[in-house]
């Protein structure tokens, strides 16, 4: 039984390339996509701005409608060495020649922005709402992997997993989110997640980089109970989970402003002693000097254990969408 979930697992995307297609810098959120579908038994190929035509002035539907030729390509091409057709494996140049006129023919670009075909495609955009305008353009499934200030659901959906293997559940706690929480796409998905669930949400930031209203207005349409706080340490004492975010300094008008905003919202070891035995400090990361390192040997401080569970949501999120 055991090979038999083993075999079933790790072969789960067996034959299937994911298209990795990141227009902004992605640490984390790429490494661990490409993790989880080669752990699937699948193949990823990537591209970003700086090494692809986007420098020429490519547009996003470009891109994906060139993604969809090349599938379209690569399944013929499965097709004709299947039946052992003329222009099959063994006859690349031939095969090749003979695609490239049909692809002309039905008005495709010539260029190759993507080396093989795509059975998924995971994007991140730095224009809020620019996955949503993708999807339309592209047949294959599409994830999001965040667009600008907008939203980041699989980080949301690995963070509600990373509570749960926390502390047992969701439901009854308070989850406190701190930092940046205007421009943080990661607590407006989770925020709007977290409704499905009974919580408490607290709100802790600089008045400037407060929750965006919209996220606001639908939480309470949902009827989770929300509260504001200028002190961290006055929300943290009945805090489940504290979820920190990176203050920006692009977003201050001065150095000095943002030293200041910056020097409130500091988790140190000597503000956990006003924090619960029983809770958990998360971060989506990178983090900057936001989370003191002396916390790292916490063993409340969860924000590795919660970058590794990124990789196995997604793992199920993959196995998900392609059909498995």
């Amino acid at each position: 039984m055991f090979i038999y979930i083993y075999l079933m697992l790790f072969t789960t995307a067996k034959g299937k390339v994911m298209s990795s297609i990141f227009y902004e810098v992605s640490t984390r959120t790429s490494c661990s996509f490409s993790a989880a579908m080669q752990r699937l038994g699948g193949k990823v190929i990537h591209m970003d701005a700086t090494s692809s035509s986007v420098k020429k002035g490519e547009t996003l539907e470009e891109l994906l409608m060139l993604t969809e030729q090349w599938r379209m390509k690569e399944t013929v091409k499965q097709t004709l060495t299947k039946c052992k057709v003329p222009g099959g494996r063994g006859n690349e140049k031939h095969e090749g020649e003979e695609m490239s006129v049909k692809m002309e023919r039905r008005g495709c670009h010539t260029v190759a922005v993507m080396a093989s075909y795509a059975d998924v495609v995971v994007l991140r955009h730095p224009e809020p709402g620019a996955v949503a305008r993708a999807a339309n353009h592209c047949r294959k499934p599409l994830i999001n992997a965040g667009d600008g200030v907008g939203e980041h659901p699989t980080q949301a959906l690995l963070d509600v997993f990373t509570i749960r293997e926390e502390i047992g559940t969701v439901n009854g706690l308070t989850i406190t989110m701190v930092g940046d929480l205007k421009h943080g796409r990661t607590v407006h998905s989770l925020a709007r997640l977290l409704t499905l669930y009974n919580v408490q949400l607290r709100y802790v930031s600089p008045p400037e980089l407060g929750i965006p209203m919209d996220v606001i207005q639908f939480v309470a349409s949902k009827g989770i109970p929300q509260e504001r706080f200028q002190s961290l340490e006055a929300a943290l004492p009945e805090t489940d989970v504290l979820y920190v975010t990176r203050i920006q300094r692009e977003r201050f008008n001065s150095q000095e402003e943002y030293d200041k905003a910056c020097g409130l919202f500091i988790v140190t070891p000597q503000l956990m002693t006003r924090a619960k035995r029983k809770m958990v400090v998360m971060h989506p990361l990178p983090r900057v000097f936001e989370i003191s390192p002396e916390l790292d040997s916490d063993p409340r401080a969860a924000y590795f254990r919660q970058a590794e569970c990124g990789m196995y949501v997604r793992m199920a999120l993959l196995a998900m969408v392609l059909g498995k």
